[in-house]
């Protein structure tokens, strides 16, 4: 800024020289033929009265010695104050200021504003010097000299001018340093105004506060790191909201099978129990919950592959009917604790269907646990399998409520990720999905159902093994 200041105020400083030089010049100009008349005033031995009157041109001459005293008299009376004469070849012949000068050649040309003056920029005695010359008659002049010269230091006419500029230049430029100081405090402001306050948001969420918002908008940089870091921040609550009640979901499950394990291993250990039929009892709930604790460990930690990245399937060629009838044998000492009929409708012909062995179970054994936990006591739960085009569709359907199928498609998996989502969808069907995360992995799971009717419904679809390829891909 100080930079800019200053070479602002060189440059306009070397401007307004320029042009006062120039107007010294002009001025000089006028002024030398005003001067020649009085040199000619000069040149006859009696002198007109008059001062601006040149002698008659039949007048004796004046003696040379004489006419130079004359010449030096009148030239302190000049407004230049250095009065010179040169000869046809441009020489000095005489020098009011001294004879210092008497020989030298002072070259002379024809000014572009004045007509019938010369202009030069020369040296005299070691300072330059404007000069403007009027031609006059040699023949008529004592010396015989053909110019008449009038002469100004430059050093006279930079000095008033700075005299005059300077302390405008410095009034101007105080001004405008000023001026620039409070602009650049007011951009300053703007600037770090705001990344102070997004500093202090990120203060804040990182100390746990994932509600706090900057509120920056604009079309700017800042605006639009301003709107970014709210997204941002909108991102972690959300993903911190979702953990907490991860956590607080993934307690409440594991509490209840805990709970059984400590209350019957205690049973065990401190001899409560007294028969052989109680503690082989104790001892089947104390494996069955065991394994239930394993089984969703198990779950979490497919959680973790998926949202990873990183889970592998192992894709063969799979009884899906077989895979049913299985499910079905091991859900059904629940289904019976609650008077739930369990039926298998597989056609014959149901051809083998692509998938992961493993994961089908995992799918399978979700989708009956929820059907025969939120089914109505007393009702029928049904495992269907039927071709569907290059597919093979398997449900499970309850005859407590009718069913309106709709699918998860894929572009849907970030919301079938999301426990509230599944939430919301298990309070409205009574029949869960289960770990609908699986559907990323392995097909769409699809989870829907009506009040009224005669049927629920939660059908997912398999490709057929034959062909293999393409109807996976679609799938």
């Amino acid at each position: 800024m100080v930079v800019s200041l200053l070479l602002g105020g060189a440059l306009t400083w070397v401007l307004v020289r320029n042009l006062e030089l120039q107007t010294a010049q002009d001025q000089l100009d006028r002024s030398a033929q005003a001067d020649a008349t009085l040199v000619r005033h000069q040149e006859c031995a009696i002198r007109p009265a008059s001062p601006s009157q040149a002698g008659a041109p039949t007048c004796r001459l004046d003696d040379p010695i004489d006419f130079s005293k004359r010449l030096s008299d009148l030239a302190p009376t000049l407004d230049t104050g250095r009065l010179i004469l040169l000869n046809k070849q441009r020489v000095v012949m005489f020098d009011s200021a001294g004879t210092d000068t008497v020989g030298q050649a002072i070259p002379v040309a024809a000014s572009k504003r004045v007509t019938g003056v010369g202009e030069a920029r020369t040296l005299l005695g070691g300072q330059i010097y404007l000069v403007a010359a009027v031609g006059i008659t040699p023949a008529r002049d004592p010396l015989g000299a053909s110019y008449v010269l009038v002469a100004r230091p430059q050093s006279t006419i930079t000095g008033a001018a700075a005299g005059e500029l300077v302390p405008r230049l410095l009034e101007a430029g105080g001004a405008a340093l000023l001026v620039a100081m409070l602009l650049a405090l007011l951009v300053s402001l703007s600037v770090t105004r705001p990344l102070r306050k997004l500093a202090a948001a990120a203060e804040d969420i990182a100390a746990g506060h994932y509600s706090r918002r900057v509120g920056i908008r604009g079309t700017d940089e800042i605006g639009t790191l301003g709107l970014a870091f709210d997204r941002m921040a909108e991102a972690v609550e959300r993903a911190r909201g979702i953990q907490r009640e991860f956590l607080a979901n993934v307690s409440h499950e594991l509490k209840t099978p805990l709970t059984s394990l400590i209350g019957f291993s205690q049973a065990l250990v401190d001899g409560s129990i007294k028969t052989d039929l109680e503690r082989a009892r104790a001892a089947t709930v104390v494996h069955e919950e065991s394994e239930r604790v394993l089984r969703m460990a198990q779950e979490l930690l497919d959680l973790a592959r998926v949202e990873a990245g990183s889970i592998s399937l192992h894709i063969t060629a799979v009884d899906l009917g077989g895979h049913l009838q299985q499910q079905l044998a091991i859900v059904r000492p629940r289904a019976d604790a609650r008077q739930l009929a369990l039926e298998l409708d597989v056609p014959a012909d149901i051809p083998p269907v692509a998938a992961d062995p493993e994961r089908l179970h995992q799918i399978l054994d979700n989708l009956m646990d929820n059907a025969v936990k939120y089914a109505p006591a007393g009702s029928t739960v049904t495992a269907t399998a039927r071709v569907a085009g290059g597919s093979v569709e398997a449900s499970e359907c309850s005859s407590a409520s009718t069913g309106r199928i709709r699918r998860v498609r894929r572009r849907r998996v970030a919301l079938v990720s999301d426990s509230r989502y599944r939430e919301s969808w298990r309070r409205r069907c009574r029949v869960g999905c289960g770990p609908i995360w699986m559907a990323q992995a392995v097909f769409a799971c699809i989870c829907s159902c009506r009040r009224q009717g005669v049927a629920s419904r939660n059908p997912f679809r398999h490709p057929r093994l034959h062909p293999p390829r393409n109807d996976w891909e679609r799938a």
